[in-house]
């Protein structure tokens, strides 16, 4: 198979969907892997490692699109690269449908093959190719919100920590997952109060018992919410329903409620938000002010850290490129059910549920491996 790496083209995407010793591992199984020029440079990865790995550079996009059987990316592909994908071709990368029609109206018109990391499911029912990303933003998600609530930047001027005398900040984290958790983690160590909400009793018992002290876990309802919300200096959104669009737990009207100057992080923006008010902005222009709530919304939030997320995310990536590569999408979703969770969709049918269910289309339970 040939398979190829575009250069992200995504605003502000500073990662890139193989490392070198991907590569290798490719070319050794007996693929041809073509490698866009200056993919790597983001992360730090010159050309020159992807060529002594076996790759083979190419100087532009159309070529790649042109030629590869399988096109390896970190992003969705953007309307420019529409166009380049052609009937069959197999596309692995995120793909998050439930928030962009026009994106599941384009692939299902290109008859393309579209797997996607954020919905394949091992095994024990994880998410192992979206965790890593989960916990780069889950981590991030703090340092931008201590970073927004600085008065320069529009905040209310709380330091996340506070000091001896001055109490920190509250911070209200929607979501117990794996962002919610790792948010959770360093919110705690910069020493700040920090609750967490969830509808998973379950998953609230093990973060009580695994959490800082000053971490508390509070069972989500509609009251809970809004009284977070009149405390919060700090919201982060961390809901995630996987391949679905995320719930709206916060109203527009809800912010009225909010202390003039708190900063919302909606992490589930790649998924439409968990804020009504959400839309997507990005890292050279990251956040608005909407009932003088700052809010911040950058779709690709790993991508500012491009080095630490290429290597988390090819950790996880690389295994099931390699079976896609050697037996074809179509053959190895049939034969493995992570592979078939992941299969989103294909020559022009929809073959993940949640994607058909939120834009009202047919679903072709193809690949279903219920």
């Amino acid at each position: 198979m040939i398979v190829g790496i575009p250069r992200e083209v995504k605003r502000d995407e500073y990662r890139v969907a193989i490392l070198p010793v991907g590569v290798e591992e490719l070319t050794r199984a007996g693929h041809r892997v073509l490698v866009q020029a200056g993919a790597g440079d983001g992360s730090g990865i010159p050309d020159a490692d992807y060529v002594a790995s076996g790759g083979v550079m190419v100087d532009d996009a159309a070529t790649i699109f042109g030629e590869a059987d399988m096109i390896m990316k970190v992003k969705e592909p953007q309307p420019e690269e529409f166009p380049l994908i052609r009937a069959g071709q197999t596309i692995f990368t995120y793909f998050h449908f439930a928030a962009s029609l026009e994106l599941t109206e384009a692939m299902l018109h290109s008859g393309a093959i579209c797997i996607a990391y954020e919905t394949l499911r091992d095994s024990a029912g994880r998410l192992p190719l979206l965790t890593p990303m989960s916990e780069v933003a889950g981590r991030m998600s703090v340092q931008e919100g201590a970073k927004y609530l600085e008065r320069p930047q529009m905040g209310r001027g709380i330091l996340l920590g506070g000091v001896p005398g001055v109490k920190p900040a509250h911070i209200t984290i929607l979501g117990g997952g794996i962002v919610g958790a790792n948010a959770a983690k360093i919110a705690a160590g910069f020493q700040a109060d920090v609750n967490i909400l969830d509808i998973n009793m379950d998953r609230l018992r093990y973060l009580d018992d695994v959490m800082a002290a000053n971490v508390n876990v509070l069972y989500s309802d509609r009251h809970v919410i809004r009284e977070q919300l009149r405390l919060a200096d700090l919201v982060i959104g961390a809901v995630l329903i996987p391949g679905a669009k995320a719930p709206n737990l916060v109203t527009r009207e809800d912010l009225k409620i909010m202390k003039p100057g708190s900063v919302i992080i909606d992490v589930a923006v790649d998924q439409g938000g968990c804020v009504e008010t959400t839309k997507p902005t990005t890292h050279s222009d990251p956040t608005y002010m909407i009932e003088d709530v700052v809010h911040y919304c950058v779709a690709n939030m790993p991508g500012a850290v491009g080095r630490t997320s290429t290597f988390a995310l090819c950790n996880v990536t690389l295994r099931w490129a390699l079976e896609i590569a050697n037996l074809g999408a179509e053959k190895a979703a049939s034969l493995s059910v992570p592979l078939a969770t992941a299969m989103n969709i294909c020559r022009g049918e929809v073959t993940h549920e949640p994607v058909a269910k939120t834009f009202g289309m047919s679903y072709s339970p193809k690949f279903d491996c219920n």
